[in-house]
């Protein structure tokens, strides 16, 4: 029988054929992609005739189709829906496929051709887009370690073997804690009805009776919100940031110490100080000392702030008859309550107004205000009962697949994130993207959001638009293939859609009457907008500081200490602990994509409230010029200029920091 992956899918829009794949039938075709790509890349390096740029780069672009076509299934499928096999065939890979790429970098007689293009590059006459890819790939090769020779290049090859190793086990490790923990709820005092419905179905996911808390942020956020029970909350809270770091086989400390060290030994052998410069020369930051200045101005406003709230916390828990501090399993549950004395917010009236079908109505009809574009259910065989498909069309012409998947469960790891099954470019045909969004919000009849959930789905939405609009030639630098600190940019930016007056009150209908949210409700959730940011603001802070000196320096032998270290440094408020502490800090762990890279979010927040405030100025937040050079200059350009160039090509001119703070409320 032919294995369906390495068949050609007549399926619709050559989708993947779910329904015929087994976990069988990876492990053959990773051999066989592998295999395809090999002989690809050995007949480009000696090819007799002289390089060119078709018979080399776009040679090259191509070798991999085959290997990116099961990889892009199977690593979709392991992250959102994980079984045995595939978390043994994924350790088993990490390892395989490392060497893979490190052949290829390590290849002299490719890499000699490249050189030789880099060389001659004024006298191809190359189109700015393939001189840019060029510049691309040589600069690939060589932080890869192409240049290196010896024992230094046969050390970087076991260095990144190694890591990518330790990357897929402290995954699988935190989604081995989140998966086994629970926690039996026999008093549900004062839980609203929506919390209480999503731990039943925690429950009935996990074939148990009653109601249970899990370690999903969608479940314990509320709880922890709600739960008039303070043992609970503790309970709850203190197994939510000790994942990672339970002993035994799924202890995430012992990795994250030799993940450092590999990381700082691999910047030595390249000629780096330190890991931090390594990864930082290639983004829009360029320095850990860059980074360190912006987070620094946000960070003294942002604790000022948490500490004045504090207070305000710990008077209300005083009055609750408990004694003092307050302690981070009291921060939400009476930031909850001030919020709903301040504003007049309760989360309990607010969701049935934010069903998760009208807020996915709600991000589509914003991306037919601003781009044109139209989506069509498709009934389409998918890898899970819970996601779901849409065709992407603009003018009759079909842009992309764009592929849902909404609902926490014990197969998916937790988060959120916006990945491709299949990355657009026109080399070899016009290739048309399938874009997938994973979230991990509670499972509800109906399913109910906060209004976080909602700006959740509106920030990984932004990052499909990405995709699905991008209009390049190369793979290489379609949709999000741009600096880490950039890409972060038109995820953030629509989110503030979410946040107009007019698509709310479109969109956000009662789940069971129908009716438009009331205006003076309306008016008490946007002007509740910055309510309780001094906390978000040095959570997040926080990790990215930590994050940074991890990198910037010599690797710490004991990452927990350096942890301590850091955060007594800053200050860090009692009750306020890290978004992510290093055990459960997957960004970072997990691979190398946001490493020394987790400020990367505030840096593009601080262009997307410059970006935003274009609309603004423009008296209209869906002005079709201003959307037009949106898509043009970012949205469709991928990585096809420098990050800055096509920020400034926008916007005119680069921002200040001065739009973030007042965007969160921190402005002086």
């Amino acid at each position: 029988m032919t294995n369906p992956l390495l068949a050609d899918w007549q399926t619709e829009f050559q989708l993947p054929p779910f329904d015929e794949i087994t976990d069988a039938d990876f492990a053959p075709a990773f051999d066989a992609a592998m295999q395809a790509g090999r002989a690809a890349y050995a007949a480009i390096a000696a090819n007799p005739e002289a390089p060119t740029f078709a018979n080399t780069i776009e040679a090259m672009e191509q070798a991999d189709d085959l290997l990116d076509r099961v990889a892009g299934v199977f690593f979709n499928l392991s992250g959102s829906d994980a079984t045995p096999a595939r978390e043994a065939l994924q350790r088993d890979l990490s390892p395989r496929l490392s060497a893979y790429s490190s052949e290829i970098v390590n290849n002299k007689a490719l890499f000699s051709r490249i050189e030789t293009l880099w060389q001659d590059r004024d006298a191809l006459g190359l189109t700015d887009e393939q001189s840019r890819v060029l510049m691309l790939y040589r600069r690939m090769f060589v932080r890869a370690g192409a240049a290196l020779e010896g024992d230094a290049a046969a050390r970087l090859t076991e260095v990144k073997s190694r890591l990518a190793s330790l990357g897929t086990q402290f995954t699988q490790n935190l989604l081995a804690d989140e998966r086994e923990w629970m926690m039996p709820l026999d008093d549900l005092s004062g839980l609203p009805d929506f919390v209480i419905s999503s731990a039943r179905a925690a429950a009935e996911e996990r074939g148990r009776e009653g109601h249970v808390v899990t370690l999903s942020r969608s479940l314990i956020v509320p709880f922890l919100q709600f739960s008039d029970r303070r043992d609970l909350r503790t309970t709850a809270y203190e197994a939510w940031v000790a994942r990672g770091a339970n002993g035994g086989e799924t202890d995430n400390r012992a990795i994250a110490a030799e993940i450092l060290a590999l990381r700082a030994e691999r910047a030595g052998l390249l000629g780096y100080e330190n890991f931090a410069r390594y990864k930082l020369e290639t983004e829009m930051a360029g320095t850990p000392d860059a980074v360190r200045d912006l987070l620094m101005q946000v960070w003294t406003p942002a604790r000022a702030k948490a500490m004045a709230d504090a207070e305000q916390l710990e008077a209300m828990l005083r009055a609750d008859g408990h004694s003092a501090p307050l302690e981070p399993w009291d921060w939400r549950y009476y930031a909850e309550k001030l919020r709903r004395t301040a504003h007049d917010i309760d989360e309990a009236a607010l969701k049935p107004y934010l069903s998760l079908d009208n807020m996915i109505a709600a991000a589509f009809d914003c991306a037919h205000r601003l781009f044109g574009l139209e989506f069509r259910a498709l009934g389409v065989p998918l890898y899970h009962p819970d996601a779901r498909a849409w065709e992407v069309t603009r003018n009759g012409r079909h842009m992309a697949v764009f592929i849902g998947d909404y609902f926490a469960r014990s197969s998916k790891r937790s988060g959120a994130w916006c990945s491709t099954m299949r990355s657009q470019r026109k080399l070899g045909g016009d290739v048309r993207p399938i874009v997938v969004n994973i979230c991990n919000f509670a499972k509800g009849d109906p399913a109910l959001l906060s209004y976080d959930d909602a700006r959740t789905l509106f920030h990984e939405f932004g990052h499909a638009l990405h995709q699905m609009l991008s209009d390049v030639t190369y793979g290489l630098i379609a949709g999000t293939s741009v600096a880490r600190d950039f890409v972060e940019l038109p995820s953030q930016l629509y989110e503030h859609w979410l946040e107009v007056p007019e698509v709310l009150s479109a969109h956000a209908r009662h789940v069971d009457t129908g009716e438009a949210m009331p205006q003076e409700l309306l008016d008490r959730l946007l002007g509740a907008q910055n309510f309780d940011q001094g906390f978000a603001t040095v959570e997040y802070v926080a990790s990215a500081l930590v994050d940074l000196e991890f990198h910037d320096g010599a690797a710490p032998s004991d990452p927990m200490q350096k942890q301590a270290e850091v955060l007594d440094a800053l200050g860090m408020p009692r009750a306020i602990r890290m978004r992510h502490a290093t055990p459960h800090f997957a960004h970072v762990f997990s691979g190398d994509g946001y490493s020394s890279g987790y400020y990367s979010y505030m840096w593009s927040e601080v262009m997307d409230a410059d970006a935003f405030e274009a609309f603004r100025e423009a008296g209209d937040p869906f002005d079709s010029d201003t959307a037009d050079k949106l898509e043009r200059f970012i949205l469709s350009a991928g990585g096809r200029e420098e990050a800055e160039a096509l920020y400034t090509a926008f916007r005119g001119r680069m921002p200040g920091v001065g739009a973030l703070l007042k965007g969160r409320g921190l402005a002086a």
